[in-house]
């Protein structure tokens, strides 16, 4: 074993070790967050034999943590390359097509696992994109600025739902429809406290 530590603190193996890193990182943290996610919501809203819930909640945590794994091998062997490639320095612009070439390899595919890390994704960078200008002084933050995002994203989504549901995304449109439409009936006081309908 002394000499898996001898490799492990040698730096000329350093930037392949974060790239194995990297990718071990990616799997445990997938599996660490889909697994909850995934048994929580087969078990709310799935119906069917237990042997096929359960096939669902690996086979979803499997996808979610292999694709986090193979995202970070992708993008941190493409920073090395780059850097290789400039004379051993980093430029700004090496990180956007890192992530867009693992992007395409890995997340091209519209599934449902892929559908909801790309919205994660996506909302988390409209929220830093809305910030960034504050950051870097261009403009003043205005007061309340988080009520009044708040406000438009609620009163957009409602719309949406109301109008035009089919555009939603599945998960949340059936989240939605629970809350929201199969309140709307009930044919006792049973069924109003404790059934959907």
């Amino acid at each position: 074993m002394d000499w898996l530590t001898s490799i492990a603190l040698d730096p000329q193996y350093h930037e392949i070790l974060t790239i194995l890193k990297g990718a071990r990182n990616g799997i445990v943290y997938g599996a660490k967050v889909r697994f909850p996610h995934a048994l929580v919501m087969t078990f709310l809203f799935k119906s069917g034999p237990l042997k096929g819930k359960i096939k669902s909640i690996f086979t979803a945590t499997k996808q979610h943590a292999t694709n986090l794994g193979k995202f970070a091998t992708i993008y941190k062997t493409m920073m090395l390359i780059q850097k290789k490639l400039n004379e051993g320095k980093e430029s700004s612009h090496h990180s956007f097509l890192a992530g867009a070439i693992g992007g395409y390899i890995v997340f091209k595919n519209n599934t449902s696992i892929n559908q909801q890390i790309i919205l994660y994704l996506f909302s988390r960078i409209f929220m830093a994109l809305v910030k960034l200008p504050v950051k870097r002084q261009v403009v003043d933050a205005p007061q309340h600025s988080f009520a009044i995002f708040a406000t438009l994203i609620w009163g957009t989504v409602m719309w949406l739902f109301k109008h035009e549901a089919d555009t939603l995304q599945p998960s949340l449109r059936a989240s939605m429809v629970y809350i929201y439409k199969d309140s709307d009936t009930w044919n006792s006081l049973k069924t109003l406290l404790w059934h959907n309908k």
